[in-house]
């Protein structure tokens, strides 16, 4: 039976198949964001579902514990999803993404966080959702403010792992407003799309950075 744990893989990697899977997630990242400037849906399509396989893969090879890998795939299904273009695969999305926080909260555990911070965000939580209310289709106010909640949550908690989580945690909030901010028809930035996948690429490699120099120490998050 393997019973091999994930800091006994990250000690057998190679340091070069980090850094290929690395280089790999940040030119998918790159080609998924140039697609979106340019209007290019098909490499959108592409280039998105192979984002947080990769990224996830190079967490496996630094050593992320199996709740972080867990978080990125439930990432990855939310992304997916969220290409469809029907309300039931928005709220699938919506769901797996919602399970993903779940893992990161039970990943960053009881570490001590600022309780001005947490009021920061209780103020931006209750502020958004009032503003989005009257604007959102009657049939995912609910969902939204649930999921909301567990958002707030996970940026705030974020925090606990240090300055790059928790910026990683913010920015994770910044997108998904950014969407509910387009489906309740708020004026837009341009390019819409390209600032949500800037702000949530951004996030998971934040969080998933942060993570692995919180929980392993600086030499183990270098590639």
């Amino acid at each position: 039976m393997n019973t091999a744990t994930p800091a006994d893989t990250a000690r057998t990697t190679p340091r070069t198949v980090s850094r290929v899977l690395l280089a790999a997630f940040l030119l998918a990242a790159a080609a998924d964001l140039v697609s979106l400037l340019a209007g290019a849906d098909l490499g959108h399509r592409i280039a998105k579902p192979l984002l947080l396989p990769l990224l996830a893969a190079y967490a496996v090879t630094r050593g992320a514990p199996r709740l972080l890998t867990t978080a990125l795939l439930f990432g990855w299904g939310g992304d997916v999803f969220l290409l469809l273009d029907a309300d039931w695969a928005f709220l699938v999305g919506m769901g797996s993404f919602a399970v993903g926080h779940v893992c990161y909260l039970v990943l960053f555990g009881r570490r001590r966080t600022s309780p001005a911070l947490g009021a920061l965000y209780a103020a931006a939580l209750v502020g958004t959702v009032l503003l989005l209310w009257p604007d959102l289709p009657a049939e995912l106010r609910l969902p939204v403010a649930c999921y909301s909640l567990l958002l707030t949550a996970m940026a705030y908690r974020a925090s606990s792992l240090g300055l790059a989580a928790g910026v990683g945690g913010a920015l994770f909030l910044l997108s998904d407003t950014l969407i509910a901010a387009g489906i309740a028809d708020w004026p837009q930035l341009p390019a819409p799309d390209f600032w949500v996948m800037l702000t949530y690429l951004a996030a998971q490699y934040l969080l998933t950075s942060g993570a692995l120099r919180a929980l392993y120490g600086e030499s183990r998050t270098n590639v």
